[in-house]
């Protein structure tokens, strides 16, 4: 089966017997080591080419054509392990392949690939096609799915609001979830009071785009039970503690939990892997009118624990709370939550590097050690219980935001905590969900976090 697109795209893999032209990688050393071929030698030192880092170098055959090319991966390769992107945008058009360097074939393809990920829904130009021929012995399923996966993120939380509110994400997730054979539910409007979602009806009320939880349900029973849950506030626009227009001007991406658990589903789902899946995201809008809850508000939540509204821009972990305490009841193998959460983390971690929380030392350790393999950068932070006593709220259980502005991620994870008491472990992943400045493999704008590592984890329970 072929990997469920968001946007449909052409691959960026050629056929094998494909008349691509070379891709050579070089290292300076390699320069100095006499390993480009003599014939281009001196066109190479003409043009000042010395191999820095993701430098191209385009080499004209006998008949003043492109030949081929050189690509310098600089004196240490492994400090960019995903250099490859910058291909797709530097190279001309047509097949190519690699030859040369030392990164693992793998991280060549899966670079190259997220390199050639361009958001072109609302552009009338189109962009020029490179494709690679897969290096020998790589896994072409493997590849696509992770690319599937991380384009389904970026597509998702690049697309503007108005073309993807809650009714919109939900029917991207049932195209999803019809792709790969899965069962879909959804909770709407008032029908969440009905059912014992007040948070979530809480927070989206105020909208004219109705809050909704969606569920999707994989797999067969019996098998480890695997739960995903995704922040899906489409738009956040802080409620009536207004957030200022420079730090609205992003709010479309804080749906990007919701986006990071669909496209892990995706990858779980393509590979067939031997779980029971439920993926739960409620989605939203933060708007504002008459019927928007207030600063000073109580509400008692699904699980029965009342929380006080001290900061209306604190509404994720309100609509994670229902959906959290939902999953619980269930006490699932695994609950992983996803969530454009809290500035904090960016503060302590930025743009780049994913924090997590979680008490289960082996699931942390397993974790760690699949982002260094993914090359997919997470790090712990500590579910640490000395901040607990800051949720303490007067006049209700907890409140949504503690006063003082320290520790606003651990604080955060903390009130999480509160509505996860029976399954066996359970982690909550802080994640920005873009991607402030260019890189090799990927453009400015939305992006995936720590799914690929996840997905390894995931992987290895039912291996």
């Amino acid at each position: 089966m072929t990997p469920y697109q968001y946007i449909e795209r052409p691959s960026p893999f050629a056929e094998a017997d494909s008349a691509a032209r070379t891709i050579r990688l070089v290292a300076p050393a390699d320069m100095e080591e006499g390993k480009i071929d003599p014939t281009v030698l001196a066109w190479v030192r003409a043009a000042g080419f010395k191999a820095e880092q993701g430098v191209l170098l385009l080499v004209p055959n006998e008949a003043g054509e492109v030949g081929g090319a050189l690509y310098g991966l600089g004196p240490d390769p492994a400090e960019a392990p995903f250099i490859a992107g910058k291909l797709s945008k530097l190279l001309p058009a047509g097949d190519w392949h690699i030859e040369g360097g030392k990164l693992p074939a793998e991280k060549l393809a899966l670079g190259f690939g997220l390199g050639s990920y361009g958001f072109n829904r609302y552009r009338s130009d189109k962009a020029k096609e490179v494709r690679l021929v897969l290096p020998e012995g790589v896994d072409q399923d493997d590849i696509l799915r992770q690319l599937a996966a991380i384009f389904l993120v970026r597509d998702l939380i690049n697309t503007p609001t108005n073309d993807l509110g809650p009714d919109e994400l939900e029917a991207a997730l049932r195209r999803l979830a019809e792709h790969y054979g899965a069962s879909v539910t959804s909770i709407v409007g008032e029908d969440l009071l009905a059912q014992n979602f007040p948070l979530v009806h809480a927070v989206g009320r105020a909208s004219d785009r109705k809050p909704r939880l969606v569920e999707m349900r994989w797999g067969e029973k019996g098998n480890p039970r695997v739960t995903l849950v995704g922040k899906g506030v489409c738009f956040d626009t802080g409620g009536l503690d207004i957030k200022g227009a420079a730090n609205m001007a992003l709010m479309k991406k804080d749906m990007g939990g919701a986006a990071n658990v669909l496209a892990l589903a995706l990858m779980i789902m393509d590979a067939g892997l031997k779980i029971e899946l439920q993926v739960l995201v409620p989605m939203v809008e933060n708007s504002i009118s008459g019927s928007a809850f207030r600063p000073g508000d109580i509400y008692r939540s699904r699980k029965g624990i009342t929380v006080q509204i001290d900061n209306t821009d604190a509404e994720g972990r309100l609509i994670l709370a229902d959906a959290l305490a939902y999953a619980d009841e269930n006490a699932p193998d695994l609950m992983i939550d996803m969530a454009t959460l809290t500035g904090a983390a960016r503060t302590a971690l930025g743009p780049e590097l994913a924090p997590f929380f979680t008490d289960d030392e082996d699931l942390a350790g397993r974790i760690g050690a699949a982002g260094k393999t993914e090359d997919d950068p997470l790090w712990r932070l500590p579910l640490w219980m000395g901040y607990d006593k800051d949720l303490r709220s007067r006049a209700a259980d907890i409140t949504n935001a503690p006063g003082g502005g320290m520790a606003g991620a651990i604080t955060a994870a903390l009130f999480l905590k509160r509505f996860v008491t029976a399954t066996k472990s359970w982690a909550h992943f802080d994640v920005y969900g873009w991607n402030p400045a260019e890189k090799p493999h990927a453009p400015v704008g939305g992006e995936a976090h720590a799914i690929r590592a996840l997905y390894r984890c995931i992987q290895a329970m039912v291996k």
